[in-house]
């Protein structure tokens, strides 16, 4: 099953039940659903997800809405794709694949004759997990990605998201950018909050898709390509079969000692690394397309905000 959320004019967001080309609006005021949040809360387990939202697409009766026509920017004025999940904790898992820990591991200095600090992390049973958005700082399909005011480095980074439901159950997946500003990181390592959290650090979408329907998550194929210009600079392809955790073990560690509510999105890691020379910038397009999953595009737009240093007089 996949599921969307969508902006309706004159009705505001609503809950969608994707079949095919055709989405079945689902929103139900006097069941409690308002989104796709409600779903996860109420079905507890991804057959319950299934089960309430298939009852409600039965029970409701509505006339199908086009699924492509929902695919276009953000407007006010006419239909269109939301965020899947309104996160209330969006977490992210790092060095999950051996390219992305070769990646860093290049770029970060490393005291001579030790292995650098990525490369301990991937070989280390405690995975690398850190806080990487709230709700507000998440964006959906077509909306605009930011690159910090204070950053010169700032990368894509593809990866497939999981969808946690009660008690740390799987109730699905989408597709996750982890938009991330390397150079800040590459700074200090103690930076790392810094380079993940900011407004619009995050993207998640198109939809929410069922664990039944996405088969094996570990045989998905993952491609990142950059649009710049109306051209295509970047493209590559990566499958979770190189995905060196598994899925559990990730929520196991996630859950220690910390509660996290339902609908917490957990963000995997990426097993695609931009060059350097590729960092985005204001006006390139990020196209994520994960197999089972579909495709998340978004815009990528320099945040104006300017820089604390900036107004800083010297004495």
């Amino acid at each position: 099953m996949k599921l969307v959320q969508f902006f309706l004019p004159g009705k505001g967001k609503r809950v969608g039940l994707v079949r095919g080309d055709r989405v079945l609006d689902i929103t139900s005021p006097e069941e409690g659903v308002h989104s796709v949040l409600d779903l996860v809360d109420q079905g507890k387990t991804a057959a319950g997800l299934v089960k309430r939202a298939e009852w409600l697409s039965r029970r409701l009766r509505r006339k199908a809405l086009d699924g492509p026509a929902l695919q276009r920017a953000p407007s006010r004025r006419a239909p269109h794709l939301l965020i899947p999940i309104d996160p209330p904790e969006v977490w992210g898992a790092g060095v999950t694949y051996k390219r992305s820990a070769e990646f860093r591991d290049e770029d970060a200095t490393a005291a001579k004759g030790q292995k650098g600090i990525y490369d301990s992390v991937y070989e280390n049973p405690r995975p690398e997990l850190f806080f990487k958005a709230s709700a507000a700082r998440c964006v959906g399909p077509n909306a605009p990605v930011l690159v910090r005011s204070d950053s010169r480095l700032t990368a894509a980074e593809p990866e497939l998201a999981i969808i946690l439901g009660a008690r740390g159950t799987i109730v699905g997946f989408t597709a996750c950018n982890d938009v991330s500003a390397w150079d800040i990181e590459q700074e200090n390592p103690l930076y790392l909050p810094q380079s993940k959290i900011y407004l619009g650090c995050c993207a998640l979408g198109p939809c929410l898709v069922t664990s039944d329907e996405i088969g094996d998550p570990y045989a998905l194929q993952i491609r990142c390509s950059i649009i710049r210009g109306g051209k295509t600079v970047f493209s590559e392809a990566t499958n979770t079969a190189q995905f060196h955790r598994k899925l559990e073990e990730l929520v196991s560690w996630l859950l220690k000692d910390n509660v996290v509510p339902a609908g917490t999105v957990l963000s995997t890691g990426t097993g695609i690394m931009v060059p350097n020379e590729l960092a985005l910038r204001d006006g390139d397009q990020v196209d994520i397309e994960i197999q089972g999953i579909g495709r998340l595009s978004n815009p990528v737009r320099q945040s104006r905000e300017p820089s604390p240093h900036s107004s800083r007089t010297d004495p």
